[in-house]
């Protein structure tokens, strides 16, 4: 199943939202609140489908180019403050800190990359303990074209030191993300998309989630070897 070969100790760029913290739902509830404030209803399958993508995509992209040049900038400001409002209720995933120590403690440089800004990322670190095990955090604010352009992991990797990297993420946009810049991507289930979808993306190997990977660590293609 898997097409890639697998890499000794490459930098492994993290994505935040549904991979390392159960946020995704949270930013479907922002976002759908959003558009109802500007007169709009945009479904929340739709944008469950959209979460990912940086935001500076996402209006276009489940409401078309018009909606984005007429209240785009309005959209993503009532996001940001829906989405803040549901911090409170906001956790790091079941074994996601633990995945990360125990990826750095078996070689690995470690990168988060989220299209989010850089204050939103900020916040959402808090609710994880894992800021001194990370080589780099890149976010939406970086100035570098967002999921799922390869920029981002791009920029990832060199901000770790350069070489060989793999993405892990939930979306379909990380797994686009990943193969845009050549490199191989694991899913994780823990967004709420499909098996079927991740793999369809580009994901060669697919877990549950943090905590799954983490159990079966050994027989991943993150394994230390």
């Amino acid at each position: 199943m898997n097409a890639r070969p697998l890499l000794a100790h490459p930098v492994v760029v993290l994505d935040l939202d549904g991979t390392l913290v159960d946020s995704v739902y949270e930013h479907v509830a922002a976002w759908h609140a959003a558009f109802h404030d500007v007169g709009l209803h945009v479904s929340a399958v739709r944008i469950h489908e959209a979460i990912g993508m940086g935001g500076d995509r996402l209006v276009a992209h489940v409401s078309g180019d018009a909606v984005e040049a007429a209240v785009g900038d309005d959209v993503r400001e009532l996001h940001d403050k829906y989405f803040r409002a549901g911090l409170r209720v906001v956790n790091g995933l079941d074994g996601a800190s633990e995945l990360v120590e125990a990826l750095v403690g078996t070689g690995h440089r470690v990168v988060v990359a989220s299209s989010s800004e850089a204050d939103l990322v900020d916040e959402m670190l808090d609710l994880l303990d894992v800021r001194r095990h990370l080589a780099a955090v890149v976010t939406g604010s970086d100035g570098a074209a967002t999921k799922p352009a390869p920029d981002m992991v791009q920029l990832a990797v060199e901000r770790a030191g350069g070489g060989k990297g793999i993405v892990v993420g939930d979306a379909v946009w990380d797994a686009l993300s990943a193969e845009a810049a050549d490199l191989p991507c694991i899913g994780v289930r823990s967004g709420g998309v499909s098996a079927e979808r991740l793999r369809t993306a580009g994901a060669s190997w697919v877990y549950d989630g943090p905590r799954d990977l983490l159990t079966r660590l050994g027989e991943s293609p993150l394994r230390s070897r």
